[in-house]
């Protein structure tokens, strides 16, 4: 098969193979020329498009034609821009599809209890800065602990330096015994943030790291403070005490201007988390059941088979997880731009409506303001690979959230008041987002890619699916699976998406890593609430 139509309703179709000039394709029984060479991944027009008029892909508007388009036409920057249905449309209520889930009823990963009642996939102890001001004092206690307790993962390249400056190896080549066997790392996470923008970013910032402190990878925390910034520790305990009253998580705080020297802060510091290490390394893993995952559901990278191959599977994975009482976080909003209609037709409760209604409005408004919008969010990748507007490009993005009722709609930092499919507004940022899921509660994230992208989180494993093989083969060093089979017919998403599970069942019960966290992929980007697509 060399091209696809997506929806009956559509006007448009994709070229899975290259079409050349000239060339005869029949589609649903109507026979066209191909006008123009159309290459993998790009969309053609199946009937002429007058001027002003909808371009119809999945069975909604993605965009406009700005010039007169004749059937078998490429759709290119050159003749469509982005247009969409106006998002407070309202439509009527979709009936939710029902998803066979017989086969994973008894099926378990091997997690980490937290007292909460939340399971972690990883032990992970936390330590990073309230400010900015910090980040030497947290890479000192990084060299302090990684290489001692057998965390540090050698450097390869070194022994490509010692080569090029004709000097011996004599790199270590393995990685040491970990003294902690049941500590999954220690993560030392730096940041820009803290002090000196607004306000709100300060606040905001105390409540991602107290999202993250509630993660249940998560065991226990250790916060360095200067003591004058904006994001003071008084903001970090309110957010903690909303979040989780009752925890009791193990969570140091020092801070500088009051200790006095570098050296009794880091001594103190460096005690006290040493001491909580040996504790939290006498928690082991346990058998629990799938309903106690949190897929954090992202895309970054996407290209033009994204909305048809790896979307769809992660989609149909978290009907699954969903359908046995789990729960999804759909994110980045600018890429949910021209679909919010039918989203909106999922939610359970009207107030949700309401909720991504304003949420939509003013994230809209606020990149308006500055000469942006969420017209602006395709990258030149993306449209290089065939998503010319963010129309279309979040027309196949939400297929990662699937089919299932929407119980909840949160704003950045909030986390899962019930369980299921549940939006969270971040930006469409790949680590902004990523880092964003994870401080909501996700202790998986699926992270879909048509281009490829090394991102990775410090707390939660991050797994790549690509949209097609050739990705996968190209880069096998950061891709974990390739939905490239549906591409070629050879399989179907239902199929992709149980092989997928089975991935992450390995990874969440700590039988293997993604390929982010061999590469110690541990991205951290507070997102400002300015714009950022």
């Amino acid at each position: 098969m060399k091209t696809l139509k997506l929806h009956n309703a559509d006007n448009c179709a994709v070229a899975l193979k290259a079409l050349a000039t000239g060339a005869i394709e029949t589609i649903d029984g109507r026979v066209l020329k191909i006008k123009e060479n159309i290459k993998p991944k790009h969309r053609f027009t199946l009937t002429d498009i007058p001027k002003n008029s909808a371009i119809i892909m999945y069975g909604i508007k993605v965009g406009k034609a700005i010039t007169p388009i004749e059937t078998g036409q490429l759709l290119s920057i050159k003749n469509v821009t982005h247009d969409t249905e106006d998002y407070l449309n309202d439509v009527a209520s979709i009936e939710n599809k029902t998803i066979e889930t017989r086969a994973f009823k008894n099926v378990s990963f091997n997690g980490y209890y937290r007292k909460d009642g939340l399971v972690g996939t990883q032990n992970i102890w936390l330590v990073l800065p309230l400010v900015f001001c910090e980040n030497r004092n947290i890479k000192i206690m990084e060299d302090a602990f990684l290489e001692e307790l057998g965390f540090k993962r050698p450097n390869s390249y070194k022994a490509l330096v010692r080569s090029l400056m004709n000097k011996e190896n004599t790199e270590q080549t393995t990685v040491q015994n970990r003294y902690f066997k049941n500590i999954d790392g220690i993560k030392f996470l730096t940041h820009h943030s803290g002090c000196g923008g607004t306000r709100e970013d300060a606040q905001l910032l105390c409540q991602l790291i107290a999202g993250y402190i509630a993660n249940p990878n998560v065991a226990g925390a250790t916060i360095l403070s200067l003591g004058c910034q904006n994001a003071q520790t008084s903001l970090l305990n309110e957010a903690l005490e909303k979040l989780h009253p009752a925890t009791e998580k193990p969570l140091h705080i020092f801070e500088q201007q009051h200790l006095g020297s570098e050296e009794t802060l880091l001594t103190e510091a460096i005690t006290a988390t040493f001491k909580s290490l040996t504790e939290i390394n006498t928690i082991e893993r346990q058998a629990a059941p799938l309903s106690k995952l949190v897929i954090g559901l992202e895309c970054g990278g996407s290209d033009g088979f994204s909305g048809i191959s790896a979307n769809p599977v992660v989609g149909h994975l978290s009907d699954i997880i969903v359908s046995l009482g789990g729960s999804s976080l759909l994110a980045e909003f600018p890429e949910l731009c021209g679909v919010e209609p039918q989203l909106k037709s999922r939610m359970k409760n009207p107030n949700d409506v309401k909720k991504f209604d304003d949420l939509m409005t003013t994230y809209a408004a606020r990149a308006e303001a500055v000469g942006s919008g969420f017209d602006m969010n395709p990258s030149p990748g993306n449209i290089k690979d065939g998503l010319i507007t963010d129309a279309m490009k979040s027309a196949g993005a939400a297929k990662k959230g699937g089919s299932m009722p929407i119980s909840g709609v949160l704003d950045y930092t909030e986390q899962i008041k019930a369980p299921g499919l549940n939006l969270l507004c971040t930006p469409g940022n790949d680590v902004e987002s990523t880092t964003g899921l994870a401080g909501s509660g996700a202790n998986i994230i699926l992270f879909t890619t048509g281009l490829g992208t090394p991102t990775g989180n410090p707390i939660t494993p991050v797994i790549k699916i690509s949209s097609n093989n050739e990705l996968a083969e190209r880069m096998p060093d950061i891709i974990d699976y390739s939905a490239g089979d549906i591409i070629t017919g050879e399989k179907t998403i239902a199929a992709c998406a149980h092989e997928l599970l089975d991935i992450i069942i390995a990874i969440a019960s700590g039988n293997k890593q993604s390929k982010a966290q061999q590469l110690e992929q541990n991205d951290f980007i507070p997102w400002k609430r300015g714009i950022s697509l």
